[in-house]
């Protein structure tokens, strides 16, 4: 029984006493009918926040990916610049994809709240970085494992027919780039030798982001306001998931790549790997067309402690979402 509805321990007597005691407990009950059943929706409303919802959805793999061998390695700075390449072409064709089915989806109202294309999309600075490690004919170049391509058809199965879905791809993918980034900057900066001027790392800078923590505040609450009934916010935490799975089967087929040795069929030379170096070492060269051939193919190599390419694993789809350092800060 409710706090205030105990009986009196003394006699009640009929009467018009009796009758407004009654009323004024009856009262007092519908009150405290009223108040739990806001706090009940409340809390409902809260629980159906699809943000807190996709979190708690992808709590499992995320564990699971966090604690994989390649990121405890990654941390450490154990990262091989073949990789590191491997991983920034199969992030291209698959960030090309979800942005083509955004910008496809950008007046839809299940996605529009969410169109930030100047402060995330990815595309741009993938071209950039993959310039940088490939060259000028880096199109040419690029491995597209058949694990990539699922995931870039699914990609674009979901734009054309299920584009309430996007959500769940630029949650996993775009928040978790944002929550990790400076820290794997840092990371593959100092462990790939990469220039202090941030070439080859423009995946991980956001110019358009002044700060990242109210940027996903915002973010999170224009996911909360998206109009779907609890049907539709299922399908997209099961959306979510399925997300990181494509993620981990992109990245076996890749250490799959990397552990014969082959990038888009050709060997590769762990013991040598070529970087090409920008304007910084033109002055170490005899003449200006000496200058611009070092600029395109002057081998840098990394550091002789480099890891053996077979250390890499399943987990490389942590690079690719971050997730370890941060996902879950969103």
């Amino acid at each position: 029984m409710r706090a205030g509805t105990e009986p009196s321990s003394e006699p009640r007597c009929p009467g018009a006493d009796g009758k407004e005691q009654s009323t004024s407990t009856s009262r007092e009950a519908q009150e405290w009918r009223n108040m739990e059943t806001s706090q009940s929706h409340s809390s409902e409303r809260m629980s159906r926040d699809l943000s807190e919802l996709l979190k708690e959805a992808t709590k499992e793999v995320h564990e699971q990916a966090e604690n994989t061998p390649f990121m405890r390695n990654f941390q450490k700075g154990q990262v091989s610049l073949q990789e590191f390449k491997l991983v920034t072409a199969s992030l291209y064709f698959i960030y090309s994809a979800l942005e083509e089915e955004i910008e496809r989806n950008k007046s839809n109202p299940v996605y529009a709240p969410l169109y930030f294309p100047a402060e995330l999309h990815r595309k741009a600075a993938l071209e950039e970085d993959l310039k940088y490690f490939y060259g000028r004919n880096w199109r040419e170049e690029l491995p597209c494992p058949e694990a990539t391509q699922e995931y870039v058809e699914r990609l674009h199965y979901i734009g054309k027919n299920e584009p309430e879905l996007l959500v769940a791809h630029a949650y996993t993918r775009y928040l978790g780039d944002l929550s990790g980034g400076q820290v794997l900057k840092k990371i593959a900066q100092k462990a790939l030798q990469l220039p202090s001027t941030g070439e080859g790392l423009a995946f991980f800078t956001f110019d358009g982001v002044s700060n990242a923590t109210k940027f996903k505040q915002l973010y999170r609450s224009r996911m909360n306001a998206l109009e779907m009934d609890l049907a539709t916010k299922k399908r997209v935490t099961e959306e979510a998931k399925k997300a990181f799975l494509l993620n981990i089967r992109v990245f076996e087929a890749l250490q799959e790549l990397v552990s014969k040795g082959q990038e888009n069929g050709h060997p590769v030379q762990p013991q040598a790997e070529q970087l090409r170096t920008r304007s910084v070492n033109k002055s170490h060269q005899h003449g200006a067309a000496a200058g611009r051939e070092s600029e395109r193919t002057q081998p840098r190599s990394t550091d002789a402690g480099a890891p053996s390419l077979l250390r890499w694993v399943v987990a490389l789809s942590c690079l690719a979402m971050t997730v370890a350092v941060g996902l879950f800060a969103m």
